[in-house]
């Protein structure tokens, strides 16, 4: 691989993780091959989603619960 062509020192941090988010985005399926442990593992979480439904709390329960913690 060669030099890339802008200097990534000159980015500042926000502007690097935009493009890490513009590679990410840039590639396709084809070009992320899963190895079989990681879709096994996979399919064991979303089978476990199935069963369990989500875990977590809302977003909307955390931010109340935090604005009343404030006051």
């Amino acid at each position: 691989m060669g030099k890339p062509a802008l200097d990534l020192s000159k980015l500042s941090a926000d502007e690097k993780l935009e493009l890490i988010d513009d590679l990410w985005r840039s590639l396709s399926s084809e070009e992320l091959p899963l190895s079989s442990e990681l879709c096994a593992e996979l399919d064991r979480r979303l089978d476990r989603l199935d069963l369990e439904g989500p875990a977590g709390v809302p977003w909307e329960d955390v931010r109340a619960e935090m604005t009343t913690s404030e006051s």
